[in-house]
């Protein structure tokens, strides 16, 4: 018998399992997890720092405070203080003394930094627009993926996510960093994108 005969084989025999217990097991836990929405911050770094997820992150209370808390992450990973920033004028109007700043990513980009429309509780994601100040392919080829996102945009729930306002050419989510099991099931990370995903949160925005 060959292999393909012998899988038809166990298919044609195999007995159906019980719909309704199978049914009842979907529906032991709830459809979405629960999300207190008095506490979206802590809610949201708990959603960061699953192994899903693998995120790190800071805190700032202002935007004078951001390129401080940039040039702290990249010490701490061992980068030099070289940036892809977007000519968004709310990141261009920080004091950037002491970066090499750049606005085209590089193939072999270390880091990069964009700011996040939204943010999802729930789940950890980030939600990105595409713009003339907000490029895409940074956020894809950098190594070091770093984001700026104000607590106050942050909702509890995939359902909150819907942008108000006009629509841009295109949006995407990003929930953690890239990896793959492809390779003899070895958990490979930042194989499809960033290695590395830091989010700045902005208290006063």
């Amino acid at each position: 018998m060959s292999a393909r005969d012998a899988i038809l084989s166990r298919l044609r025999t195999a007995t159906p399992g019980n719909i309704e217990t199978e049914a009842a097991d979907l529906l032991i836990a709830p459809e979405r997890p629960a999300v207190d929405a008095d506490i979206l911050e802590a809610e949201f770094l708990a959603r960061l720092a699953l192994p899903s997820v693998n995120a790190s992150h800071d805190i700032i209370a202002s935007m004078a405070e951001l390129p401080a808390a940039v040039g702290r992450y990249l010490e701490e990973q061992g980068e030099a203080r070289t940036l892809c920033l977007p000519p968004d004028p709310r990141l261009t109007a920080c004091d950037w003394s002491g970066f090499a700043l750049h606005d085209h990513a590089a193939p072999d980009e270390r880091a990069a930094l964009a700011i996040a429309r939204k943010g999802i509780a729930e789940t950890g994601s980030l939600i990105f627009e595409t713009a003339a100040e907000a490029p895409m392919l940074p956020n894809f080829l950098a190594l070091h993926h770093i984001v700026l996102i104000a607590v106050e945009d942050i909702a509890p729930y995939l359902e909150n996510a819907p942008l108000p306002g006009a629509q841009p050419r295109a949006h995407y989510w990003i929930t953690g960093v890239s990896g793959t099991t492809d390779i003899e099931g070895t958990y490979v990370r930042g194989a499809h994108g960033p290695r590395f995903l830091h989010v700045v949160l902005l208290r006063d925005s």
